[in-house]
């Protein structure tokens, strides 16, 4: 899609060789932002002192933020060394393989708000004024509710970990392989972040007049069911806690969709012409 409609050009018309250069160029800025992103998550996996306006702001690092679940659970144990990670476990590559995929994971989210700007604005000029009036709405929310999902995860992860190693005897030595317990982790937070995406495309496909909200709130048994089934498989932690953690959010999220719409339907339906509400079997007055 073309970068700026151009007054010689006003329908954004590229040849395929343009469109593959413009493919290029806006993921070669997604990339850029992705890898600003894990430098960033390289520097902060360990502890560090950021001064800023001779405020000195401190770190504990990502990597100890991450393994703060199980260093609370091993506090609780009588001897809390029995309980720790293993960065051996695949060989001399385990430590820094474990610092690259943390950076990356920070790095993804990070850049998030400027790969998600980068698509829209590859697609923006194939769409229709209003397609693309909602599509920034979407784009705006879809950041928020991707963050609140993340941030609900770091409140169930303590539990489901505690869950998980708490059938782990009291003098029994339990060493968690290092790049196992991050990728639970990461995986953890990044399914709650898109799990809270569910209205976003509820309300997308609503939008554009494939799902209305009527049929949203007939099935609304069987999507609670699926919602159910999703948390169950999607959830990294077999607890029921993690499971419930994430379905009830999705559910309430779902009626919220619903809500929003059954007014954007209303709204069309006030716009829409009532002859279009006429039966086909009803007689004509002409």
């Amino acid at each position: 899609m073309a970068l700026l409609r151009r007054k010689d050009n006003p329908e954004a018309r590229m040849s395929l060789g343009e469109h593959f250069r413009e493919f290029r160029r806006r993921a070669l800025v997604a990339v850029l932002a992705l890898v600003v992103g894990a430098v960033v998550g390289w520097i902060l996996f360990d502890p560090v002192d950021v001064r800023l306006g001779g405020v000195t702001f401190k770190n504990e690092g990502i990597f100890q933020w991450l393994k703060r679940p199980l260093t609370q659970v091993a506090a609780g144990r009588p001897d809390p060394s029995l309980i720790n990670l293993n960065f051996g476990g695949q060989g001399v590559t385990s430590a820094f393989e474990i610092k690259l995929k943390i950076a990356m994971w920070v790095g993804l989210i990070l850049s998030s708000p400027v790969w998600l700007w980068q698509i829209w604005a590859f697609l923006a000029p194939g769409l229709t004024r209003k397609e693309k009036r909602l599509s920034m709405v979407f784009l705006g929310s879809a950041v928020p509710l991707f963050a609140a999902g993340c941030w609900v995860a770091t409140w169930v992860l303590p539990n489901a970990v505690k869950f998980l190693l708490g059938v782990t005897p009291g003098d029994a030595v339990n060493y968690q392989d290092g790049s196992a317990y991050i990728t639970f982790v990461t995986r953890f937070i990044l399914v709650f972040g898109l799990a809270f995406l569910l209205p976003v495309f509820l309300v997308a496909l609503n939008a554009v007049g494939v799902l209305p909200a009527k049929v949203m709130l007939k099935g609304w048994r069987v999507a609670v069911m699926v919602i159910f089934v999703f948390a169950a498989i999607m959830s990294p932690s077999p607890d029921a806690w993690s499971m419930l953690a994430l379905a009830f959010p999705m559910v309430g999220l779902f009626y919220l969709a619903v809500g929003i719409a059954a007014i954007l339907d209303k709204r069309r339906q006030k716009k829409r012409p009532e002859w279009l509400d006429v039966s086909d079997d009803h007689a004509s007055t002409i």
